[in-house]
């Protein structure tokens, strides 16, 4: 016996395991290539899997405990993914087992399936392995067949007519175009940002739409907007601007975290186990504080704040409806608390104006909170008139609250966009601080550091004893679960047998 090495990216030699000294070399990377036939039996390898990633941590802590499997042409039978784990630790050698065989024999792919017999594998990779068992060319021809037949789409399906193409931004959209870049700059901290938020700051220094006419300044007009939305979608085709950059909140798309095997699930639960703790900073509170924000397109500079102090958050797109008004009564009766403080955030202009009245004489007309404080944090006139935000748009003389807001105002109106996001943040902390109880929300601040050091210790105690968990008893698992079920069946019948009626 004698150990087999690898050498690490510093280049110091690290022992794996004791080898017999015959069949094991130690080869380099470059010397090793993927099977190309294991993507069509199994599932690509993807360097980004957490299960790759957990594995070349492993390996660069403890080497690579298993050699790999390969070919005399130098391609891989076993070991697909400790080769691109031992890639992501950045080993230069691994120890490896060389198969008398080449890729170009007729039994390497039946040698290829017989190496991974024991992976965890979905039914199709089953099939496809079945499909492979018999004669190398037959089975290759009908494994390709199989997956033909099963990505067929037999539905009738849309017939697309014609071809648009989006113009290429031309240089006299240079200048537009690098005004935006530099917005998204600006407020990249506050990703993703939305169509309106972009316009507004562009309304504070207005670049010029099209650089060789001087009367193309950027102003709030509907053609102008058009012509952003427009270079917005252009640019980011064109990755001129992150795709992430931008998000549409009034169009919600749902996805499914989903995994392929229950073991990537596992892992990243076990390594966020018990992270996910939020204490009740409000708990010690005398008043029960609920934030209501008008359009969705600010949630994501309010939420960050609303998360800062634990208060929760509802977003009314407008006049808020009734469930989230009741849910909120019931968030108060709950807490048992003396009064309701609602800090509103809504648009200066006669319906924003309103929201925050009509807001809490609903929580006091239709749900009998008489205890109600509604306070307009933003935005009112004052704060207008101290940020000198400049006019953008005429109040609609078509909202029933625009004569009573055109008497006290005039007709000048502002929405809760136009003011910098790191402002309306600071506006909306300087409102919670005036309501809430300081020294008791201190005191729960360092509750919670204390909280934290304790979900730590208990974490590590329990991550030390999951993660010696053996994966493979998962299968065993099922298979003994299959094992009782027949059982109990079996031992029912019987008993049916001799059980008197």
């Amino acid at each position: 016996m004698t150990q087999a090495t690898i050498t690490t990216p510093t280049g110091a030699a690290r022992v794996v395991v004791p080898q017999p000294t015959t069949g094991i070399r130690t080869l380099r990377l470059s010397q090793i290539r993927p099977s190309p036939e294991n993507d069509k039996l199994y599932r690509p390898i993807n360097p980004d899997d957490p299960e790759i990633k957990e594995l070349a941590k492993s390996i660069r802590e403890h080497g690579l405990l298993q050699p790999l499997v390969i070919t005399q042409d130098g391609y891989i039978l076993s070991g697909h993914r400790r080769y691109a784990a031992a890639k992501l630790a950045r080993l230069r050698e691994v120890p490896c087992t060389i198969e008398q065989i080449c890729r170009s024999d007729e039994r390497f792919i039946p040698l290829l399936r017989e190496h991974n017999r024991q992976r965890e594998k979905t039914d199709s990779e089953r099939l496809r392995e079945e499909i492979v068992s018999g004669d190398p060319e037959e089975s290759y021809r009908a494994l390709q067949q199989h997956r033909e037949e099963m990505a067929r789409v037999d539905t009738e399906c849309i017939s697309l007519r014609g071809e648009k193409k989006r113009a290429v931004i031309s240089k006299a959209k240079a200048p537009f175009l690098a005004a935006i870049q530099q917005v998204l700059i600006d407020l990249r901290a506050f990703y993703p940002l939305t169509d309106r938020q972009i316009h507004y700051r562009l309304l504070n220094n207005p670049p010029l739409i099209h650089a060789s006419k001087p009367d193309s300044v950027y102003q709030n007009l509907p053609t102008c907007y058009g012509a952003l939305t427009e270079l917005l979608t252009r640019a980011r085709l064109a990755g001129l601007i992150p795709m992430n950059a931008i998000a549409d909140t009034t169009r919600p798309v749902t996805n499914w975290d989903c995994h392929q095997t229950s073991r990537p699930f596992i892992r990243r639960e076990i390594d966020g186990f018990l992270k996910g703790f939020y204490r009740d900073l409000m708990q010690s509170q005398p008043n029960h504080i609920e934030i209501v924000g008008e359009k969705n397109t600010v949630e994501g500079v309010l939420r960050p704040v609303a998360m800062e102090y634990r208060l929760p958050l509802t977003i009314g797109r407008g006049y808020c409806s009734l469930p989230p008004r009741y849910d909120m009564a019931q968030r108060f009766r709950k807490s048992g608390k003396q009064n309701l403080i609602l800090l509103v955030l809504s648009d200066f202009d006669p319906d924003g104006e309103e929201i925050a009245h009509s807001f809490g004489r609903s929580m006091r007309d239709d749900f009998g909170i008489e205890n109600i404080k509604p306070i307009k944090v933003a935005l009112t006139s004052e704060q207008v008139r101290d940020l000198n935000l400049p006019p953008q748009l005429a109040a609609k003389k078509t909202s029933s609250n625009y004569s009573k807001f055109s008497e006290k105002y005039g007709d000048q109106v502002f929405e809760l966009e136009a003011v910098e996001p790191a402002v309306l943040q600071n506006i909306l902390r300087e409102s919670i601080l005036g309501v809430i109880d300081i020294q008791a929300f201190n005191a729960e601040i360092d509750r919670e550091k204390r909280d934290a050091a304790f979900l730590d210790g208990v974490r590590r105690r329990v991550h030390n004893e999951l993660q010696y968990i053996d994966m493979e008893d998962e299968e065993k698992g099922e298979n003994r679960n299959s094992d009782m079920s027949q059982f109990s069946a079996e031992s029912a019948d019987e008993e049916g047998e001799d059980a008197p009626e």
